[in-house]
């Protein structure tokens, strides 16, 4: 398990760690006077999808464009995939190939 996301309200926290799916688990940790709260959980895509993390439903939308052969914001897609090879070192992931464009 990985830290995903670290939260500041419990709810949304709760809320996240409904919608992942495999090992998980919410720690809250006292900051100062604040409680946050970590989301701890399998490093997978579709987990980061469902966080809604890395733009990675707009990801989504762009393939489905270019698929259709319709437009999309290229300078938008560039930026999304500058992201993703962030999370890629970050969760020790691998970018699928049919999202390269």
């Amino acid at each position: 398990m990985k830290l995903l996301n670290t939260y500041e309200d419990k709810e949304k926290a709760e809320y996240y760690l409904s919608k992942i799916t495999g090992e998980k688990r919410l720690a809250s940790e006292r900051d100062g006077t604040e409680t946050i709260y970590n989301l701890f959980g399998d490093a997978t895509w579709t987990n980061l999808f469902l966080l809604d993390m890395f733009e990675l439903n707009e990801l989504k939308n762009i393939l489905a464009a270019k698929n259709n052969k319709l437009a999309y914001d290229k300078e938008k897609y560039l930026s999304i995939m500058k992201n993703l090879t962030y999370a890629e070192s970050a969760f020790s992931l691998s970018i699928p190939k049919h999202w390269i464009i």
